[in-house]
């Protein structure tokens, strides 16, 4: 099966702070853009981050798994191990602070996993994930 790259559009509150975070931090290439738009190339994916000067901060909600407090929504990329570490070592370099430090959850069990989460700048989460073996992304 191949798998085609997704579309998402994302609110944000400052388009200067997205280019930081987005192109910067994560090193996402960006794409077209305009005064109220910015795309990037997310590991062959389209994120767009729209700008919403009226965005509100709000309260995140947050659900438990494998006892952490994830926060809903969120959205990411499953990566694969070795591109996952990278990621996850140049955000602690540029000083990200996680909502969950990267780990392994769900250690010994079906659908095991390399998971971190954080925030943007402008509150919306994300999480990045890899598999040592892919076939367990659908695992019960």
């Amino acid at each position: 099966m191949s798998i085609r790259p997704f579309h998402l559009a994302i609110p944000v509150h400052n388009l200067e702070q997205a280019r930081e975070f987005y192109g910067r931090v994560l090193g996402f290439s960006e794409g077209r853009s305009s005064d109220h738009w910015i795309d990037y190339d997310c590991y062959g994916h389209q994120l767009v981050a729209h700008l919403d000067e009226s965005m509100e901060s709000a309260d995140k909600a947050h659900n438990q798994v494998d006892g952490h407090a994830v926060p809903v929504p969120h959205f990411g990329v499953v990566l694969d191990m070795e591109t996952w570490q990278q990621l996850a070592d140049r955000l602690k370099e540029k000083g990200i602070q996680f909502a969950i430090e990267p780990y392994i959850r769900f250690k010994g069990q079906p659908g095991e996993q390399a998971t971190m989460f954080f925030y943007d700048p402008s509150g919306n989460a994300l999480e990045f994930k890899a598999f040592n073996d892919l076939s367990q992304l659908f695992a019960k």
